[in-house]
């Protein structure tokens, strides 16, 4: 593995766990490994297959669960390469007034 590699996938790490434990993920960490992740294909480092792959792995590794599990089975539809589904739980929402 070279060294672009393993920057994203320590980048992966770093926003999954962060996901894990119910933090949010600023949309500048996610679009920084994106781009990198594009430049290992443009670089012929890996192809967007290999980097999915690998991703998914990641995914599993920390949360538990496959991406699949996660977003559901056509998560790549609503992310498609480069797109890290690094999106934080919604909230739980009560409402404020008996209306």
């Amino acid at each position: 593995m070279n060294a672009l590699q393993a920057e994203i996938e320590q980048r992966w790490a770093t926003m999954f766990a962060a996901l894990a434990a119910g933090d949010d993920v600023p949309p500048s960490q996610r679009l920084r490994a994106e781009g990198m992740m594009e430049a290992a294909v443009v670089l012929g480092i890996a192809t967007p297959d290999e980097l999915v792959e690998a991703m998914e792995y990641c995914y599993r590794a920390i949360v538990g669960c496959g991406l699949d599990e996660a977003c559901g089975d056509d998560w790549q539809a609503f992310f498609p390469f480069p797109q890290i589904p690094a999106m934080s739980k919604r909230a739980p929402v009560y409402p404020s007034t008996r209306d």
